[in-house]
């Protein structure tokens, strides 16, 4: 096998503010913006860098330290955002409801989760080479899932600012490089 076409970066966001049963749209806590300042100086080195964010602020704010150094835009693209909530679902329950969902897989959440996975894959898969995509745990276990063709949702205890390495060879995503994992907190 030759080595990947493209690489491209998936980078989980600092520490948030707030847990997801708080603030739908938290920015990092000042130890994120620590992680993210730490993450930065590498990622900014990479060459043909593209800057890909989440549209939610904890995104924004971890792919805005790598964008200052580098000097470039960070491109948001919606498709690479948090695993949504199921309609109804009160501010207060979605802890509960994602902790549930995190222990199955993606073909047991329903079409609608299967089609945003599908929607991450396909939007990971398509950037160039250097691509930094700054998105959310969730997101970061369906790439991978992806690379292993395995359904569950989370496969990897994904770490803040942890950088998960993919390529993509004849057009299929393979796992390069796991993120650092820890002991997450879903709160």
């Amino acid at each position: 096998m030759s080595g990947p076409d493209t690489v491209i970066r998936l980078v989980r966001h600092g520490r948030a503010a707030a847990g997801w049963d708080v603030d739908v749209d938290p920015d990092l806590d000042d130890l994120g913006r620590q992680q993210a300042a730490v993450v930065a100086p590498g990622l900014a080195a990479i060459p043909g860098l593209t800057i890909v964010s989440s549209p939610l602020r904890r995104c924004r704010s971890t792919a805005q330290a790598c964008a200052e150094i580098a000097d470039i835009e960070v491109q948001v693209e919606p498709l690479v955002a948090e695993i949504p909530s199921p309609d109804g679902v009160a501010m207060g329950d979605r802890v509960v409801w994602l902790r549930e969902a995190m222990q199955g897989t993606w073909a047991q959440l329903g079409s609608r989760y299967v089609a945003y996975r599908d929607g991450v894959v396909d939007t990971v898969r398509s950037y160039p080479d250097g691509a930094v995509v700054f998105s959310h745990f969730v997101a970061i276990n369906a790439v991978i899932g992806a690379c292993a063709q395995d359904d569950r949702v989370v496969i990897a205890s994904l770490d803040n600012c942890s950088v998960t390495t993919v390529g993509v060879i004849d057009g299929e995503l393979v796992l390069l490089e796991s993120g650092r994992e820890a002991d997450t907190l879903i709160r």
